[in-house]
């Protein structure tokens, strides 16, 4: 009887144990100030902004991890995942004219005409078509258009958070899509 006691407080224990560790390994929500969500839709709401990405987080394909396998990434980035600190880049929205400098990483399908290293950035230049936001329950938008880079027409849906932060996923018609991480502010004039 006196084992089958010693049993049951183990089990309990256990129990209470593993139910403390998963509610205590629950994530929370960092709820948004009224200053950050308003300060997100008068830049949404301007179209004039600017994004710098921190991250470049390219489609993970064998060839991309032949690369990582050859040693020829940076120490500290992966195949699926390019640190972009020491990287110049930006994109750039004024009402409907985009600019940009992002650099790609990836798999190129047809690379006729991108034997010019500067060629295989993605450069938008040019006026934005087919845009359309969307704001979420989270007070973040999801923006879409379509956009022109050299000789090649680009899907672009842009996340947008009221902390600031971005996420950009760009799918092109002659290479594997990338996504990017990064920040946004406001177009300083």
């Amino acid at each position: 009887m006196a084992c089958k006691i010693v049993v049951m407080k183990s089990k309990s224990i256990c129990l209470l144990v593993v139910s403390l560790l998963l509610l205590s390994c629950g994530t929370s929500k960092t709820k948004a100030t009224p200053e950050q969500i308003e300060a997100l839709h008068q830049l949404v709401e301007s179209k004039s902004f600017r994004i710098e990405s921190e991250w470049a987080l390219p489609f993970l394909t064998n060839s991309m991890v032949a690369v990582q396998n050859a040693g020829v990434r940076v120490p500290g980035n992966s195949a699926n995942r390019i640190s972009l600190l020491e990287i110049p880049n930006a994109l750039q929205l004024k009402q409907n004219v985009i600019s940009s400098q992002l650099p790609y990483y990836g798999e190129i399908q047809m690379p006729s005409g991108y034997m010019n290293t500067d060629q295989n950035d993605i450069v938008f230049e040019g006026e934005i078509s087919n845009y359309k936001v969307v704001q979420r329950d989270n007070s973040s938008y999801t923006l879409r258009f379509d956009a022109r880079s050299h000789n090649e027409n680009y899907d672009v849906t842009i996340t947008l958070f009221p902390n600031m932060r971005s996420e950009m996923v760009l799918r092109g018609a002659k290479r594997d899509p990338i996504r990017y991480s990064g920040r946004i502010r406001p177009i300083s004039e």
